[in-house]
């Protein structure tokens, strides 16, 4: 392993808590770009050519998926998908039949088809990078070569990249692959997504990262969002100490949430389809805080039916006998298109026709989704709780909770993701039966930086004193009302922030499953008067990076 005499840091958005040392390893560059060239004349046979290797990727990828499970199928599903897509076929054809090769027609087509979601934002800008490997997969199948994919290694290391695919991600060797490092991406990209159901220590959108070379060793803390290359023998003792401790926290029993007063804080689990549900149990969920049910229309052509819906709804329900289960109503539309709900254009789709704004604007889709709610609530015996995204006031959840409650749904309440909500959380808890606090939607509105876009990164920090003035309107609200006010997003998974959102007066917390072990053990090590102080230190500082070391230090 190479030493560097010097100990530099570099900065990124850390994935998980974990600690990983280790020599680093680049992945390979990216294939060349296809010479602008034309084929040999034979414009059917260039492309029945071209086909086959589109259906050979798509094929490749969802086999892939099946042997990944998990989160990682759904993302290598989609990458699948998007190799079949008709409308690039129909592109890449027609470019064939214009001259191109099909290297070339296959890159100019899904090249064309990234800038088209890079310019959407949001959910879809993200997934240009999966678009991208896609084609990279296709033009290797092409020239007959392998595409580039993670290095291979006899000894651990800890990989660096520009960004990682899903292909790639899904399928990493944990025994070999300590920790990830890209320079690209966001704390909801796949990187981040898969790495953290993985539970490999992360940073992501890393200035500097593809300077580092192969072999230099390096610290990942993705607790603090720092790479530390050439660091010192002391830093890599402590390190690995803490990497020591982290193991055998692990192996500790699991208990309910709780504060070192005996305060209770309920730690539930964020979860996307029915089949998350025993992983989410076996990891100590004490429930659900965010069941997202985008997975029943994103892949549909028109709106399931009820009893489809319901269907799937008792299916999770029946995983959390007598414990609560909230349910988010469908959160679609704009950055993430239904033809079924809304089809216009948008020039700004993360402020468009979204979430309930959406489902308003097609009220029976509503109705059909709430209908099935309720018919699930009937079936099981678990403690059924609905909301809807993307509530902006007082009037909005009036509407969805005058609604719900007509359908026969016994809670009903609202999403915190527009920071007008906070603004009027006196008169939005008066009339829903909780408030849940999504915080990525929350931190990108309040701080004018889309969530998705690497360039922004740095201020999609939920430690943000005007987030976290937000989340304190609505934890007063929700006292003083009597009511409760939870945090769904991601948040909720960093340890130290989540001690500040009780102290701010967050009565729940909800993430992903591999996060629960971490909060469970930091809360235990405050009193709620200590959280308080932490949270009130936060709101004093005049920045993320200052609110952070203050609550440290409070």
């Amino acid at each position: 392993m190479e030493r560097t005499t010097r100990q530099m840091e570099l900065h990124g958005v850390g994935v998980g808590r974990g600690i990983a040392v280790g020599p680093i390893l680049r992945m390979p560059d990216a294939l060349p770009e296809p010479d602008d060239a034309t084929h040999a004349g034979d414009a059917a046979a260039e492309y029945a050519t071209t086909q086959a290797a589109l259906s050979a990727v798509a094929a490749e990828l969802a086999a892939r998926g099946e042997k990944a499970g998990g989160p990682a199928k759904d993302v290598l599903d989609a990458a699948s998908m998007m190799a079949q897509d008709p409308t690039l076929a129909d592109d890449v054809k027609a470019r064939i039949e214009a001259g191109k090769t099909g290297e070339r027609a296959v890159f100019e087509a899904f090249a064309a088809f990234q800038d088209i979601l890079i310019g959407m934002g949001g959910y879809m800008a993200e997934r240009a990078t999966d678009l991208g490997d896609v084609a990279q997969r296709i033009i290797a199948h092409l020239r007959g070569v392998a595409a580039p994919g993670v290095p291979e290694s006899d000894t651990p290391f800890i990989l660096v990249a520009t960004d990682l695919a899903p292909a790639d991600t899904a399928l990493l060797d944990l025994d070999k692959v300590l920790g990830l490092i890209t320079r690209d991406g966001g704390p909801t990209s796949h990187t981040a997504i898969l790495a953290r159901s993985k539970s490999i220590p992360a940073i992501v959108g890393v200035t500097g990262a593809l300077d580092l070379t192969d072999g230099t060793v390096v610290i990942v803390d993705a607790a603090a969002g720092v790479v530390t290359s050439g660091p010192t023998d002391a830093a890599i003792a402590d390190a690995n100490a803490h990497i020591a401790a982290r193991a055998a926290a692990s192996t500790i029993p699991i208990v309910d949430g709780a504060l070192a007063d005996g305060t209770k804080v309920p730690l539930l689990a964020n979860v996307g389809s029915p089949k998350d549900g025993p992983g989410a149990v076996e990891l100590g969920a004490e429930g659900v805080g965010l069941f997202r049910t985008e997975f029943l229309f994103l892949d549909s052509k028109t709106a399931p039916t009820v009893e489809d819906q319901q269907e799937k709804y008792t299916e999770l329900l029946s995983y959390f006998s007598g414990k609560k289960v909230v349910v988010r109503a469908l959160d679609a539309g704009a950055d993430k298109p239904l033809k079924f709900l809304n089809s216009a254009h948008e020039e700004n789709p993360a402020l468009g026709l979204r979430g309930l704004r959406a489902l308003r604007a097609s009220e029976q889709i509503l109705l059909d989704q709430l209908t099935a709610l309720k018919g699930a609530q009937d079936a099981t015996d678990a403690e059924l709780w609905v909301m809807a995204p993307m509530v902006a006031d007082a009037e909005e959840t009036q509407y969805f909770v005058k609604l719900g409650k007509a359908l026969g749904l016994k809670t009903v309440g609202v999403m915190a993701e527009v920071p007008s909500l906070a603004v009027m959380a006196d008169q939005v808890l008066a009339a829903a039966d909780f408030v849940s606090i999504g915080t990525n939607d929350l931190t990108q509105y309040t701080m004018a930086a889309d969530r998705m876009l690497g360039s922004v990164a740095s201020y999609q920090d939920p430690w943000h004193p005007a987030v976290l003035r937000l989340v304190k309107l609505l934890g007063d609200a929700g006292a003083a009302a009597g009511k409760g006010v939870g945090i769904c997003g991601e948040a909720a998974a960093d340890p130290q922030l989540a001690v500040v959102l009780v102290g701010l007066g967050a009565t729940t917390l909800s993430m992903t499953p591999a996060a629960l072990a971490d909060v469970r053990a930091e809360l235990a090590t405050v009193t709620m008067e200590q959280a308080q102080a932490k949270a009130a230190a936060a709101l004093a500082a005049t920045g993320a990076a200052g609110a952070r070391a203050a609550a440290a230090a409070a």
